[in-house]
């Protein structure tokens, strides 16, 4: 399977005529006047709901508000299954050893073989980790990836523990196992007590992800700036990130200026919303584009063209493991080796391309 990318590709590339090294994909698009990024996606991605991907691959230039580019502006766009073709600066995609993961499970509680580094994530969280999805999820593979980069003498191993409560204690805090991924990291100048950032170091981010705005169809709310959602009723299944919310000085559930409704479930979410009860979700866009298709709300449920907030990806060590920093910089380390090589784009331009084959 993992060639399945690079053959698919060079067969759109043969079908659209001359040689296979004719057309590239991916590259550089300069903004022009009368441009969004709903009409950006929808002419060179045929799809209008990947703005998202455009604005997230841009959010050091962009900001947080996806209306904020301008005539001139010179954006990146990654190549997702074949497109956009013909632009500047854009590659082709050649076959990348991204092997899959090779699974190892290991009980809470119980030490792993401590001759290597032992790296932990869990399952049933696609896109990003879970064990029936390519490579481990997108970030067991850019995990797996950097670690390899790194080439550590004495080795390491990712192990899959799907007690996702048991992560941060005991088998992190005990150092059972050394790193543990994917975790999302607060703003610790705010709440420098969270557990999160009290306790733990946090990698560089291995991807960002934006959490959408999910509203009524019939009857959307307004989101042109924070101020708009000021009274709202928000939902967030129970055990969902909040931080976000009272991040970037919004403080909106610390000051009660938001209610936070918080169900068992993110079906619960979606038909509180659908009827009124809430004014709108927010999660990954991943997570809560497939739950929209799965659950069958797309005719009900609309996504707003502005993202809450735009969060990071992280690998966590515990700050008592006596090799806490050597460990941060080394998946550092190979992180930075990955990007600068262009194995990172490679291995999120595989994933994109699945996860948006099922949107």
């Amino acid at each position: 399977m993992k060639y399945v990318l690079s053959l698919f590709l060079f067969a759109f590339i043969l079908s659209a005529g001359g040689r296979a090294d004719a057309q590239t994909c991916g590259g550089t698009y300069t903004v022009q006047p009368g441009d969004s990024l709903s009409v950006i996606a929808d002419r060179l991605y045929k799809n209008a709901g990947m703005w998202s991907v455009i604005h997230r691959d841009n959010i050091a230039a962009i900001g947080q508000s996806p209306n904020a580019i301008a005539v001139g502006m010179r954006l990146n766009l990654t190549c997702i299954d074949g497109l956009p073709v013909g632009l500047e600066g854009g590659r082709e995609v050649a076959a990348v050893d991204t092997s899959v993961v090779t699974p190892v499970t290991v009980q809470p509680g119980t030490a792993a073989v401590r001759n290597r580094i032992n790296l932990l994530t869990g399952g049933d969280y696609a896109p990003f980790t879970d064990k029936d999805w390519h490579n481990g999820g997108l970030i067991t593979d850019i995990v797996d990836q950097a670690m390899r980069k790194a080439n550590p003498s004495q080795g390491f191993a990712i192990h899959w523990v799907n007690d996702w409560g048991s992560h941060f204690d005991p088998l992190l805090s005990n150092a059972l196992l050394d790193m543990g991924f994917p975790w999302y990291l607060p703003d610790c100048d705010l709440t420098p007590d969270i557990m999160r950032c009290r306790d733990f170091l946090a990698s560089e981010s291995m991807f960002e992800t934006l959490m959408l705005v999910f509203a009524n169809k019939a009857n959307p709310i307004r989101f042109d700036s924070d101020d708009d959602i000021i009274g709202k009723t928000i939902c967030r299944p129970v055990g969902f990130l909040t931080f976000d919310l009272d991040g970037e000085g919004r403080r909106w559930i610390l000051d009660d200026k938001v209610k936070l409704v918080t169900p068992q479930t993110v079906a619960d979410c979606f038909r509180m919303v659908a009827e009124g009860e809430a004014d709108f979700l927010s999660l990954s866009e991943f997570i809560g584009r497939a739950a929209m298709k799965d659950l069958g709300y797309e005719d009900r449920i609309t996504v707003l063209p502005r993202p809450l907030s735009i969060v990071g990806i992280h690998v966590f060590v515990h700050k008592t493991h006596p090799q806490a920093e050597e460990l941060l910089d080394l998946i550092n380390t190979g992180l930075r080796g990955i990007r600068e090589d262009g194995l990172y784009q490679t291995i999120v331009e595989d994933h994109m391309t699945r996860i948006w084959a099922n949107l």
